[in-house]
């Protein structure tokens, strides 16, 4: 027998959560009213609505700029979403601006994994695989280390695998989570698309 359900335990999970009405009666349900094991089960629903989401057209979305306040590095950014009614929501735009005062600070190379091309990683593991020989570790090691080098270097160069350099405004998430987030949370696929970083000199 499902449990009962009272409008204040939706109320306050849709408070914390975003979630819709009716999946915040059936998370509360099926979590028997723990309003921790409902958050949980939301989480999951959501990332797995966000993953499907992946597949629709993102053909809205906004171009966002910043400026460092020394004036001497900027970054552009283009983040896509379904809907213009998205593209013009406050919370889609803080997200872009967020995403735009990060790629000026930590300068990554590619916006994802699948952007770093073969010969780029070839290269990368090549030389990360000739500095372990160059320390005397026997080859079976060098090929670890080179591996978990090769890991350290993609989160360095993948926006989307960067903690947001303001990490006590976010918790210390990545771009990728944030970018989940706000997906879940609008209910369209967001993608960001394009980035580009000025810097005098270079």
């Amino acid at each position: 027998m499902s449990a009962q359900i009272s409008a204040q335990q939706v109320k306050e999970l849709r408070e914390r959560t975003g979630a819709g009405m009716m999946d915040c009666k059936a998370a509360l349900q099926e979590s028997g009213g723990d309003m921790d094991n409902a958050i949980d089960l939301l989480r999951v629903k959501g990332q797995a609505k966000a993953a499907k989401r992946g597949e629709r057209a993102a053909g809205e979305g906004l171009v966002a700029s910043y400026v460092h306040h020394n004036g001497k590095v900027g970054a552009m950014v283009e983040v896509n979403c379904e809907t213009d009614f998205v593209a013009r929501n406050d919370e889609f735009a803080e997200f872009v601006r967020e995403v735009a005062s990060h790629v000026a600070a930590a300068g990554p190379v590619y916006v994802s994994e699948e952007d770093v091309p073969q010969e780029v990683r070839d290269a990368e593991l090549k030389v990360l695989a000739d500095q372990a020989g160059e320390e005397g570790k026997p080859e079976q090691v060098q090929v670890k280390i080179a591996e978990g080098r090769m890991r350290k270097w993609l989160e360095e160069s993948v926006l989307l695998n960067q903690p947001h350099v303001n990490t006590d405004k976010h918790d210390g998430r990545t771009i990728e989570e944030m970018r989940a987030a706000l997906s879940s949370s609008t209910g369209e696929n967001v993608v960001i698309r394009r980035i580009a970083r000025f810097r005098i000199g270079e």
